[in-house]
């Protein structure tokens, strides 16, 4: 068994990414042709131990010549969501997340039921160098709002990362991104029982440039991407909020933390459409 860094290599899931000749409608209810035809991943478990979450979650994945679509069925009884500044601290809430990995890089994306989206862009210290790839000024170190990630948040167990420490620029916002969200229920109310929300995104190849580093966009046949796909959350119970808050992923990475490309799940491209 190939072990990879926080998680065996057999417990990754491989998602199938099919072409679609339909646009999805962006309205966040992921209904229409496109939605419908696309295969639902399975059912999102625990980010440590990989059992199945208490609440379903689930997601699929379409692409075509100018997008990557995203959706994200989340079942939730009592749907929340307070935060509406850009970029507020999305996952002290009830979110979903997503991770894309390039191979010295990666992108965090969140979002809450009011639509609320949360962005950071990682960038390996030991990849960003002058006069290197990421040698540009969306990129400078001394121009824009940047922040250092070390390693696990469980890193009395777990260590740091074998690679060192990230450079998080906290500003980037992804070039071209769209978002909606569908609540299935009365938003912030308590005194009724909610079906839950859905969330669909839409992200631009060309913005995805820093992450392919020359790998063809949009993907050809075969082609492979690794991404994570998570939800996190903010239980309460008898006045108290539980701690650390429920995280559920694609798959498990074996520690409470989403930043481990190691532990991403596969993403394969494929030019035939769904079904």
């Amino acid at each position: 068994m190939t072990l990879t860094y926080g998680c065996p290599e057999s417990d990754l899931v491989h998602y199938t990414c099919h072409r679609t000749d339909r646009v999805p409608n962006l309205d966040g209810r992921l209904t229409g042709p496109a939605w419908e035809a696309s295969p639902r991943s399975p059912r999102f478990v625990d980010l440590v131990t990989g059992t199945p979450g208490f609440l379903e979650t689930r997601m699929a994945a379409l692409w075509d010549d100018a997008c990557l679509y995203i959706g994200y069925w989340v079942e939730e009884p009592d749907v929340e969501a307070r935060l509406t500044e850009r970029d507020s601290f999305i996952w002290t809430e009830n979110d979903v997340e997503l991770f894309i990995a390039g191979p010295d890089a990666y992108y965090e994306f969140q979002i809450n039921a009011l639509g609320t989206v949360y962005e950071v862009f990682y960038i390996w210290q030991d990849s960003h160098r002058k006069g290197g790839f990421f040698d540009r000024p969306e990129f400078d170190l001394h121009a824009r709002k940047v922040d250092v990630l070390g390693g696990f948040q469980d890193a009395s167990r777990h260590g740091r990362h074998p690679r060192g420490k990230r450079w998080a620029f906290m500003d980037w916002d992804c070039p071209g991104l769209r978002t909606a969200v569908h609540v299935d229920g009365t938003l912030n109310d308590g005194r009724d029982i909610d079906r839950g929300w859905t969330v669909e995104i839409a992200i631009p190849w060309t913005s995805l440039e820093p992450l392919a580093q020359g790998r063809a966009l949009p993907p050809r046949e075969g082609d492979v991407w690794r991404m994570d796909f998570s939800r996190f959350e903010a239980l309460r119970s008898c006045g108290f909020r539980v701690q650390p808050d429920p995280g559920w992923a694609l798959n498990r990475h074996g520690v409470y933390d989403s930043h481990i490309p190691e532990c991403f799940s596969f993403v394969h491209f494929t030019e035939q459409g769904p079904g």
